[in-house]
């Protein structure tokens, strides 16, 4: 069992930049996958960013170049910093962790409750 728990998420303006983080305990924190997801009310869950366990990183397009995935296997945290917000990333955002790296959500098995994220224009 692996147990998530996201914060750093807010209300902050068109512009700003915020960190998340995701902290995880359990079962051996480095050997998994972690991926950041996002949902918007009346939306399907969406994939954002993952990490695999040797660093390599991959991003949705909507968010290339303005937020970054990375982990610290040494603090069992992965973390989403987040530039350049925009109205449009308004959501909660789940990490995720898993055996295999993936984009889609129903890969997952294990979900931290989310962290909201409002973005004013």
């Amino acid at each position: 069992q692996v147990q998530l728990v996201e914060s750093g998420g807010g209300l902050v303006q068109a512009g700003d930049s915020l960190r998340l983080s995701c902290a995880a305990s359990g079962r051996t924190f480095s050997s998994y996958a972690m991926g950041w997801f996002r949902q918007a009310p009346g939306k399907e869950r969406e994939f954002v960013a993952y990490i695999r366990w040797s660093g390599n990183t991959v991003y949705a397009d909507s968010v290339k170049g303005r937020f970054t995935i990375s982990r610290d296997n040494a603090k069992n945290t992965a973390y989403l910093q987040m530039n350049s917000l925009n109205p449009e990333d308004t959501a909660m955002y789940y990490c995720a962790a898993n055996d295999y790296y993936s984009r889609r959500p129903d890969d997952y098995v294990y979900w931290g409750q989310g962290t909201q994220v409002t973005v004013s224009s």
